[in-house]
């Protein structure tokens, strides 16, 4: 019987926003002041075992990067219990990589944060420039890499790190075809091994082809939890509704599901 690899209880995490800067300093100094509490995830609640993959379906700002930052580890909720057994690594264009240093430097950057000694990280080296597939840019500043090659790149070292969890945030939204292909060739083979993915993706098919579960979350709240084919069903259903919305409607029905109305 496999063993849990992630259990999240009532997660909760809650943002406070401020209307300007010194309201900010104000309440850092007077520990209050007025303000408005967002709430990015509202009590989710769900475990997967070694070896299952879940994909996070939802709308434009329904939490699903806010819940994939704290599986990871990169963000700490604001109530309940995330527990990740094991080492977690986030693949994201936006997240994971030092702009200042070249491609060359991150892998040797990111294997000494987890642990790794000098020969491990040399031996590490040569798979991640043959996976991400970069050329010489592996020698330039990240800063002037597209966002396609900083998913290469991220997700080179992140496969190749081996972490227990595996957490992709739109990762293989940017790059080419083929890319794409070996990436989820090397993911169902990661898989394979009893690893544990969650999958952030707006494609259905590849959510479809690669997950056996989902989480369906709808403006920081669970939709609906379950086997992939049903989740995937009723999300694309409900889409199909709700993009034939005008602007108006779809703002009407964010603020009556945000209101519980």
């Amino acid at each position: 019987m496999s063993s849990v690899s992630i259990l999240a209880e009532n997660v909760t995490k809650e943002y406070r926003l401020f209307s300007n800067k010194s309201n900010k300093l104000v309440e850092i100094i007077r520990e209050k002041n007025e303000r408005t509490i967002m709430c990015a995830l509202k009590d989710i609640s769900f475990s997967l075992s070694e070896g299952e993959s879940l994909g996070l379906l939802g709308l434009n700002g329904s939490g699903k990067t806010t819940l994939s930052n704290i599986i990871a580890g990169l963000v700490q909720p604001t109530y309940g219990r995330m527990q990740v057994n094991g080492e977690a690594s986030c693949i994201s264009v936006n997240v994971g990589l030092n702009q200042a240093l070249t491609g060359y430097e991150n892998i040797e950057y990111k294997g000494l944060l987890l642990g790794f000694d000098h020969e491990q990280i040399q031996e590490m080296i040569p798979k991640v420039v043959e996976f991400a597939g970069i050329g010489e840019y592996i020698n330039q500043p990240v800063k002037y890499y597209s966002s396609g090659m900083m998913a290469r790149l991220g997700f080179a070292i992140s496969i190749n790190i081996d972490p227990d969890v595996l957490v992709i945030d739109e990762g293989l939204s940017v790059g080419d075809q083929s890319f794409t292909d070996k990436s989820l060739a090397a993911m169902n083979a990661y898989r394979q091994r009893g690893k544990t993915i969650v999958f952030v993706s707006h494609s259905m098919p590849q959510v479809e082809s690669f997950c056996n579960k989902a989480l369906w979350l709808e403006f920081g709240k669970t939709k609906m939890f379950g086997k992939v084919k049903d989740v995937t069903k009723e999300f694309g259903d409900f889409y199909s509704v709700y993009n034939k919305m005008s602007q108006a409607e779809k703002d009407d029905y964010k603020a009556k599901q945000i209101s519980g109305v």
